[in-house]
């Protein structure tokens, strides 16, 4: 169902006001405060449940457990950063079953950086393209949205990342 509260909501509101929270106490003031979705990031994950910066040592494990505390709490969308995706057949099905509604991807190598931070190493574009494929083919509900991001524009400028 939240898959396709958070397209409706995509079609309703125009820019969607995606509210990041970092736990479903803020997400019950999110919803509280008329929010129609929610958005849980990386490095919210990082720091706020772990105190560390985001620079990837948080598993697929942590974003689970953050992102299910959420979803059992809160009956708004909630679309969550998967980073590099980890094991990407196995996270799009686990995301799907606590309920998430969509997830973004991102460009990086593995030993990824927070996109604020100096220093981040992106994949292909051809790497990238294969992370979405799997993506796609993992999930089983096809509402479920799978989103690209991009850290191309501080590493290669404006022309890369529009490629």
């Amino acid at each position: 169902m939240s898959s396709k509260q958070f397209r409706k909501a995509l079609e309703q509101e125009k820019p969607l006001q995606v509210v990041g929270v970092i736990n479903a106490f803020v997400a019950l003031m999110a919803k509280e405060a008329g929010y129609r979705a929610l958005y849980l990031s990386g490095a919210g994950v990082a720091n706020m449940s772990f105190g560390i910066p985001d620079e990837g040592m948080t598993a697929l494990e942590h974003v689970l457990e953050d992102a299910g505390r959420i979803t059992s709490t809160v009956d708004l969308p909630l679309l969550v950063d998967i980073d590099t995706g980890w094991q990407i057949e196995k996270t799009i099905p686990a995301m799907e079953e606590i309920g998430v509604a969509a997830v973004h991807i991102e460009d990086q190598v593995d030993a990824k950086k927070c996109g604020h931070l100096e220093g981040k190493k992106l994949v292909s574009q051809k790497e990238m393209c294969k992370r979405i494929q799997a993506a796609v083919k993992a999930r089983k509900n096809p509402n479920f949205m799978i989103m690209a991001r991009t850290d191309a524009y501080a590493v290669e400028g404006m022309d890369k990342t529009i490629e």
